[in-house]
C-alpha cells in the first residue's frame, strides 16, 4: 500500500474545499463532512493515504484567469498524480495560456464515491472499480456515455490479481487453487464494503470457467477458497494490517500495482502473479454535472484526455500499473511485469451492472455462499 504525508496546510485546503462544496443542509452531507473531517485529522497525525492537496499558486497566470479543477481519487494513484499534474500544468499553459490550480482528495474508492455523491464536486474521479462510476451515473452526477469519451474505454490504469505470501513462500501458494488447501489460510477484504474485494472474488471464480469449468465448479470452488479466509477484512488497507502487522494468514490477495508500489516503497514483499487472471481496470471520468456548474468542462476533458496519454501513462506504469496501448508494444517496459497466460474480464459477467447485482447486491450469490459456510 502506498503511504502519502499530507501537511496541515494541505488540511486546511481541503476543509475549505468540503466547506464550500458539500451540502451540509442534508444529514448525509453533515455526516459526510464530519467522517472526512476526522479522516483527515487522522491522516496528519498517522501519514494514512487519505490526502487532500492544492497544486499550484492562486494568482492569475497567462492571459486567461487563473481555473481550479478538484480531483478526487482514490488512494494509490496518488503517487502518479505529483507527476502527472505539472506536466499537464505546464501543457495547458503553454497551449492555452492559462495556469490550472488543482485541488485533490485521495481515499477508499467507496468512501470517495459516496463524497461525491454526497456534494465534494469533483471535477475529475479517478475510482477503483467501474461499479463506482456507475453509482455516480445513477446519481446522474456523470453521463451514461462516460466510457465512451476518452480513449480505452475510460480505463486508465490496468492491473492484475496478486497473491501475496510470507516470506520465503513456505506454503509453496503458486495459483488460486492454493487457496482452496486445507492448511493454506488467506486474508481478503469483503466485496461487500471494498471495491477491490470484488476482483479478488471475480479473479477466483473466473479461474475456473477459463480453465473448463462450469458455474457449479466455480461456485463449489469459490466457496472452499472463503472457507479457508483467516480475515474477512472490511477493506484493502485492513485486510494489509491484518496480514502484514497482526500476522494472519499465509497469504493475501491484493491487486499487483499495489504490491510493486509498496515495493519500491522499501516493503519487503513476496508476491506471485498467477497464469489464469482477471483485467482489473480503475476508471476515470469527468463528473458532467459538476465541470458544467463550475464552467471547467474544456479544462477537464483535456486533462482526462491527457491521463491516456504515453506521458502521463508512463508515470502510472512507475507505480505498477500495467502498459496498454503504445507503451504495451515497448518490451523494456512491459517486460518488466510477469506474464499473464489467461485473463478475464469484467466483460465476461456482462460488465459492471450485471456482476454487481448477480453477485454483490443483498441475496447475491456471495450472500448465498457466505451463509453456506460453516463457523
Amino acid at each position: 500500500m502506498g503511504f502519502w504525508q499530507p501537511t496541515l496546510r494541505q488540511l486546511e485546503d481541503v476543509v475549505q474545499l468540503i466547506g464550500r462544496q458539500l451540502k451540509l443542509n442534508s444529514l448525509k452531507g453533515l455526516i459526510s463532512f464530519f467522517l472526512v473531517g476526522v479522516t483527515l485529522s487522522l491522516a496528519v497525525a498517522a501519514c494514512s493515504s487519505t490526502s487532500h492537496t492544492t497544486t499550484g499558486s492562486s494568482s492569475s497566470v497567462g492571459s486567461k484567469p487563473e481555473v481550479e479543477l478538484t480531483l478526487v481519487g482514490y488512494a494509490v494513484p496518488s503517487a502518479a498524480y505529483k507527476a502527472i499534474i505539472p506536466k499537464f500544468q505546464e501543457k495547458w499553459q503553454r497551449e492555452q495560456g492559462q495556469h490550472v490550480r488543482f485541488a485533490q482528495s485521495y481515499g477508499g474508492s467507496g468512501a470517495q464515491t459516496r463524497a461525491v455523491i454526497d456534494g465534494l464536486e469533483a471535477d475529475v474521479v479517478h475510482l477503483a472499480v467501474g461499479s463506482d462510476v456507475l453509482k455516480l451515473v445513477s446519481k446522474g452526477l456523470v453521463s451514461p456515455d462516460w466510457d465512451q469519451r476518452v480513449p480505452n474505454h475510460g480505463i486508465v490504469g490496468e492491473t492484475v490479481a496478486a497473491i501475496i505470501t510470507r516470506q520465503g513462500n513456505p506454503k509453496s501458494i503458486k495459483t488460486w487453487t492454493d487457496l482452496t488447501r486445507n492448511d493454506v489460510k488467506w486474508v481478503t477484504p469483503n466485496p461487500k464494503t471494498s471495491g477491490g474485494a470484488k476482483w479478488n472474488f471475480l479473479v477466483l471464480w473466473d479461474s475456473v470457467l477459463k480453465t473448463g469449468g462450469n458455474e457449479a465448479k466455480a461456485l463449489e470452488f469459490v466457496t472452499k477458497a472463503y472457507q479457508n479466509v483467516a480475515v474477512l477484512a472490511k477493506d484493502a488497507r485492513e485486510a494489509t494490517d491484518a496480514f502484514a502487522k497482526q500476522g494472519q494468514g499465509d497469504a493475501l490477495v491484493n491487486y499487483e500495482n499495489e504490491v510493486i508500489l509498496a515495493k519500491e516503497k522499501g516493503e519487503k514483499l513476496e508476491y506471485v502473479v498467477p497464469e489464469v487472471n482477471i483485467f482489473i481496470d480503475t476508471p476515470a471520468t469527468v463528473v458532467d454535472k459538476y465541470v458544467d456548474k463550475h464552467g471547467t468542462r474544456e479544462v477537464a476533458t483535456a486533462f482526462a484526455e491527457f491521463l491516456f496519454t504515453p506521458e502521463a501513462q508512463k508515470e502510472f506504469v512507475k507505480v505498477g500499473f500495467r502498459p496498454f496501448g503504445e507503451l504495451a508494444k515497448d518490451k523494456a517496459i512491459a517486460g518488466k511485469f510477469p506474464p499473464v497466460k489467461t485473463l478475464g474480464s469484467i466483460k465476461d459477467f456482462g460488465g459492471w451492472d450485471a456482476a454487481q447485482k448477480r453477485f454483490f447486491d443483498a441475496g447475491g450469490i456471495f450472500d448465498q455462499m457466505q451463509a453456506a459456510i460453516k463457523p
